[in-house]
């Protein structure tokens, strides 16, 4: 029987191990944490749907056990050889895995907030990100500000840490916009009362029923939505926030104070991603996530036979697309390891276009 190694037990990894076990293949589940889940596990209610978080992450668990998935819970990766079509991976735990295939799923890092000084996070009280924002719902507890008062007013800015030349993210995360719409509709329904305004560069609302979702936040719950990026946030002394915005529809600068603040932080090339390039030598894009053999036909597949991609590890994506990525990564792998010639096309060399100005 042939061994797979699928390392980080995310979305994708999760989805693609059991539809490989499923196959009738042995497979070994590598993750760094003490559970599986990814960053799905911090999530509480889910867009467009708000279907709950821990729903889809026990469908993903029910598929991992039902298929006997070997999981290796607080490993990681720290050595890699090649062995002419074999791999032998050694944990930090000390375990010595044998392989036939690599499916590298290792997701994504959140852009640090911090690293956006003129938005205060870290510095005032009162400005959190999405994904503290996130476990406030999860947890159960009520929106409240440092003083423990219901914020009257909401703010909500977009694109924190993506599309933005200064942070060195050129890129849309995708899922910032209808993130802040989500919650922005989470924070209505749990304080009635309360103002929310999403100051926005272009709202991108691609996916299914997430353009329906954006106007029901506007018709049904009043949100506000503001063309015009942050140019700064100060505190006031009563903790409140001062903002600086430029209203880019109405042309004409705006200021505005709000009792709280939320950061969209977009997408960034996890650490594993960064760690796994360097052990087997792969390359890495211009964006940081790993380069993938052609953009239109083998988004799956590395330049090293036998490695293989699947989810985030590849640029920022939704829930959805990352399951059906992990279901495509493991049909390759299959095709890969059965030596069907399907697995032997190769795409003709192709001088790209290229997108980004060099620096």
């Amino acid at each position: 029987m042939k061994n797979i190694v699928v390392i980080g037990g995310g979305i994708a990894g999760m989805e693609a191990s059991a539809f490989l076990a499923a196959k009738g293949y042995s497979v070994d589940l590598i993750e760094k944490n003490d559970t599986l889940g990814g960053r799905l596990a911090n999530w509480d209610r889910l867009f467009p749907t708000m279907r709950r978080g821990s729903e889809v992450t026990e469908f993903l668990a029910e598929g991992v056990m039902q298929e006997a998935v070997k999981v290796h819970l607080s490993a990681d990766i720290v050595r890699v050889e090649r062995h002419h079509d074999t791999f032998l991976l050694v944990t930090t735990q000390g375990n010595e895995l044998h392989c036939d295939a690599i499916l590298l799923a290792t997701g994504y890092d959140l852009f640090d907030a911090r690293r956006k000084e003129e938005y205060g996070y870290g510095i005032y009280d009162n400005v959190i990100t999405s994904a503290d924002l996130e476990q406030i719902f999860s947890s159960g507890r009520d929106i409240l500000t440092q003083k423990g008062k219901k914020p009257s007013r909401v703010g909500f800015v977009h694109c924190v840490g993506s599309r933005d030349e200064k942070a060195g993210h050129t890129y849309c995360s995708k899922v910032c916009c209808v993130t802040g719409v989500k919650q922005a509709i989470e924070v209505k329904q749990q304080i009635p009362d309360a103002e929310i305004f999403n100051f926005y560069m272009d709202l991108r609302m691609y996916g299914m029923h997430f353009e329906a979702l954006y106007k029901k936040a506007q018709e049904d719950f009043n949100v506000q939505f503001v063309r015009g990026r942050l140019s700064e946030a100060a505190e006031n002394l009563d903790g409140s926030l001062a903002l600086k915005v430029e209203d880019t529809l109405a042309g004409r600068p705006m200021k505005i104070n709000v009792d709280l603040l939320v950061l969209l932080v977009g997408c960034t090339p996890s650490e594993g991603t960064r760690k796994m390039a360097s052990l087997l030598g792969l390359k890495l894009g211009f964006n940081g996530f790993f380069k993938t053999t052609d953009q239109h036909t083998m988004t799956n597949y590395s330049d090293i036979p036998g490695v293989f991609f699947a989810g985030t590890c590849i640029g920022p994506n939704t829930i959805t697309n990352a399951i059906t990525d992990a279901r495509a990564a493991a049909t390759a792998i299959d095709i890969y390891l059965s030596g069907n010639q399907l697995a032997n096309r190769k795409m003709k060399p192709h001088e790209e276009f290229w997108l980004y100005p060099s620096h």
